[in-house]
């Protein structure tokens, strides 16, 4: 395969001129322009795309950093992102983790060799000292309240969102809540952990760690939850599901088990996903959409730190 110095050689030109024709850059006679694209034409020459962006110091390729792929949640920020980055010409690379350590730093090592312009993390395992060691690479954008970091942001204050859902189930008459969640660790879980120990706290309710239900990710751990609580001696009246899919897995196999919902189980979930609408479970709205459109545009921007604030709304249906 023919490269740019057979190019040059074939044309009688130097190495220069072929990149600049390549480039469509000025000051190349019309003369050596026909002879360069003439020797392009007759040896089949591919240019290398990959050195062709290095040279105008963008890949047109941006990162996205998710736990998992397969998770609706995360398939809608993508979406959000996938569709800004189209209008703009810009492709993705997917990092699934699996809150792996290893993979997200995988992705910070492509930003940190240019082989991306911008990385979006949906959802971080690192800690902030591995942030802080790439922030010098490009434009590092996470879905979490990052204020007071070297990171742009778009995120939803959990502390504000759990509290309000807390609230709203005790106005109703719940004093035993409990909570379900994917993982303890993490920014917006802890943000909802204390939001959960300020609320017992306010109106003098004791904190019960079995009211606490951990790695509830998906619609199967629902069925999970539910075997815990039927064998309780002093469930919660109340739970307030952090994922719609979780919440609709919980319902499911309470129908199934004739636990009426929600005069026996009140339920709670927490995004609004199609399936929270389709199965009427009262939950808190998230845009994620719209939070994947503002990511893209936070990382697209590489001279400005922002932070945007993401607010929730309540959608009430027939599960509290």
């Amino acid at each position: 395969m023919a490269n740019i110095k057979d190019i040059a050689k074939m044309a009688g030109v130097s190495v220069t001129t072929v990149s600049r024709v390549l480039n469509n850059q000025p000051y190349v006679s019309a003369e050596k322009k026909d002879a360069v694209r003439r020797a392009i034409e007759n040896s089949n020459y591919q240019p290398n795309i990959n050195a062709v962006h290095l040279s105008r110091g963008k890949t047109f390729l941006i990162g996205v950093v998710v736990p998992f792929s397969n998770h609706p949640y995360f398939g809608l920020l993508i979406e959000g992102i996938a569709n800004e980055a189209l209008k703009n010409n810009y492709k993705l690379v997917l990092f699934q983790t699996n809150y792996e350590e290893s993979r997200e730093i995988e992705a910070l090592t492509m930003l940190k060799y240019k082989q991306i312009d911008a990385l979006i993390i949906c959802s971080r395992i690192c800690e902030w000292d591995i942030i802080n060691d790439h922030v010098s690479y490009g434009p590092i954008i996470l879905c979490e309240d990052a204020r007071g970091r070297k990171v742009s942001s778009t995120f939803i204050d959990h502390y504000k969102s759990f509290s309000k859902a807390l609230e709203y189930l005790y106005q109703r008459g719940h004093k035993k809540i409990g909570y379900c969640i994917g993982r303890r660790t993490g920014a917006n879980s802890q943000q909802r952990e204390t939001a959960y120990k300020d609320f017992l706290m306010k109106f003098n309710e004791r904190l019960e760690e079995n009211f606490i239900f951990l790695e509830c990710f998906n619609f199967e751990d629902g069925e999970r939850v539910v075997e815990r609580l039927i064998n309780m001696s002093n469930p919660p009246s109340a739970l307030l599901v952090s994922s719609d899919q979780v919440a609709a897995g919980i319902l499911t196999c309470c129908k199934e088990l004739n636990i009426l919902v929600p005069d026996e189980l009140a339920l709670m979930g927490f995004d609004n996903q199609p399936i929270a609408k389709i199965m009427n479970i009262t939950t808190l709205e998230v845009p994620l959409i719209e939070i994947g459109r503002r990511l893209y545009i936070q990382a697209m921007d590489n001279t400005t730190i922002s932070h945007d604030e993401i607010q929730v709304k309540l959608i009430e249906r027939l599960t509290v």
